[in-house]
C-alpha cells in the first residue's frame, strides 16, 4: 500500500498505480538486512521510492538462517496490465568481508547479451535506478544497527524464466530470465514513457550491436509482413507500436543512418495527414485522406462520399480498385507520407515506408524504400 498517490486518471479513468520490480527488491533487501542484524521478524516495511512516495509493504516468504536471511515482497502493479504483477521478488541478504554492498542476480533474473543496455554483457540485468534503491535502502538498514561490514545481496524472481518469453528482453538480448526495473519505484497505469522508453531501448541495442540502418513495424501485421513478404528477419525489426514519431526522433538521437518503417495501410495511412502517433484516440484522418487523394485522382462526388462512409481501409481500397483509381491514389499518398517522415527526421536520418495491406500485399512505397531495405539486409 502507499501513503499517497494511490491513483492517476488516464483517458477519463480512474486507475490504482502500483510499484515496480526494483521497489521489490529495495523492500525485500531491507527487510531482511533488518531481520539478519535483529532478533527482529518483520511482517511488514516502509520503503521511501525516488517519486517520492512511501511504500508500506508485506514482507513475506521469511527464512532466517544463521547466516543469512531471505524474503520476499509480492508485486503489485495497480491496474497496469503487467507481466509481473502478483510475482514474489526474493532478495537474500548475508555478511560479508570488506565494507561493501555487493549485488548480485539469482533464479529468475536475466543476463546481459548484448551491448546497449544499462549493464554490461555478462552482468545482471538489474537497472541502474533499482540498483540505487536496493543499496540506499541497504545502507540504511545497516546504519540503523550500526553494522559496518559487508553485505552480499541476491536478487531472485524465480517466476522470472518463464516471464521474460512474454517480453522484449529476449528481442533486447537479456537471456535467462527478466530485468528489474523501475525508474521512478511507482508503476503508472498505461505508462505511454514505459514503452516509448523501451523502444529506445530496443533500437539502441541495435545500433550499439553494429546496426546503422534499422527496419521499424508498429506491431505483428508488420512483423508477418516482413517475413513473408520482404524475406525479412521480425525478429530485427523494432516493433514501435504507434509511435512513428517517437522512433524516428530516437533514430535521429542515435545518429542512425536510414530506418525503414513497413507497417499495415490501417496505421501507415495516417502519417500522410501528418499524424506521427497512430493510437485512434490522437486522431483518425484515414477516410479523409483517400477522399482527398482520390478527388485529386480525378474522383467523382459520388464516390468520394462513399470513401468518407467507410468503416475501413479495406472498405476504401476496394473502392478505390474498382474504378482503377488505386494506384494513383496510393502514389500520391506515398509522397505525402514520405514529406512528413523526412520533416520530421530532419537531414541526418534517411527515413522511408514500406504500406501494405492483407488482401492486395504492397499498396505503396516511399521512393527510398527499396536502397533502405537492401541497406538493412546487408547489414543483418
Amino acid at each position: 500500500m502507499t501513503e499517497d498517490g494511490q491513483h492517476v486518471w488516464k483517458n477519463q479513468k480512474k486507475l490504482r498505480t502500483g510499484y515496480t520490480t526494483g521497489s521489490c527488491a529495495a523492500a525485500a533487501a531491507k527487510a531482511a538486512v533488518q531481520m539478519l542484524l535483529s532478533d527482529i521478524c518483520m511482517e511488514q516495511v516502509m520503503l521511501e521510492t525516488p517519486k517520492g512516495v512511501r511504500l508500506y509493504l508485506d514482507v513475506e516468504a521469511i527464512r532466517k538462517e544463521p547466516r543469512f536471511v531471505s524474503c520476499a515482497i509480492r508485486k503489485d502493479s495497480g491496474d497496469d496490465p503487467d507481466v509481473t504483477n502478483g510475482v514474489y521478488v526474493y532478495a537474500k541478504v548475508e555478511k560479508s568481508s570488506g565494507a561493501d554492498i555487493t549485488l548480485k542476480g539469482g533464479e529468475g533474473i536475466g543476463i546481459v547479451t548484448k551491448r546497449g543496455l544499462e549493464q554490461e554483457i555478462g552482468q545482471p540485468a538489474i537497472n541502474k535506478v533499482p540498483r540505487r534503491m536496493i543499496t540506499q535502502a541497504v545502507t540504511e538498514a545497516c546504519a540503523v544497527y550500526d553494522y559496518k561490514g559487508g553485505m552480499t545481496v541476491t536478487v531472485s524472481i524465480p517466476e522470472g524464466a518463464d516471464l521474460a518469453r512474454k517480453t522484449f528482453n529476449p528481442r533486447l538480448g537479456i537471456e535467462g530470465g527478466i530485468s528489474v526495473l523501475g525508474t521512478t519505484g511507482i508503476v503508472e497505469p498505461m505508462s505511454e514513457k514505459a514503452l516509448t522508453d523501451t523502444i529506445l531501448l530496443e533500437l539502441k541495442v541495435h545500433k550499439e550491436n553494429g546496426h546503422d540502418f534499422c527496419c521499424a513495424v508498429p506491431g505483428n501485421y508488420g512483423s508477418e509482413f516482413l517475413r513473408q513478404s520482404l524475406d525479412y528477419d521480425a525478429n530485427l525489426a523494432v516493433k514501435c507500436s504507434n509511435y512513428i514519431g517517437e522512433i524516428i526522433d530516437d533514430a535521429v538521437q542515435l545518429e542512425m543512418k536510414g530506418l525503414l518503417i513497413v507497417g499495415h495501410v490501417g496505421k501507415l495511412i495516417k502519417v500522410a495527414a501528418g499524424i506521427m502517433n497512430t493510437h485512434s484516440r490522437q486522431g483518425d484522418g484515414r477516410m479523409e485522406v483517400f477522399a482527398a487523394h482520390a478527388a485529386m485522382a480525378g474522383a467523382k462526388q459520388e464516390l468520394i462520399r462513399e470513401i468518407m462512409g467507410c468503416i475501413t481501409t479495406t472498405q476504401a481500397i476496394e473502392l478505390l480498385a474498382a474504378e482503377h483509381l488505386l494506384e494513383p491514389v496510393m502514389g500520391s499518398v506515398m509522397d505525402r507520407i514520405a514529406r512528413y517522415l523526412q520533416y520530421r527526421a530532419g537531414e541526418q536520418l534517411m527515413v522511408g515506408a514500406v504500406v501494405f495491406s492483407l488482401e492486395q500485399g504492397i499498396l505503396g512505397e516511399t521512393g527510398n524504400a527499396g536502397q533502405l531495405l537492401k541497406a538493412i539486409k546487408l547489414e543483418a
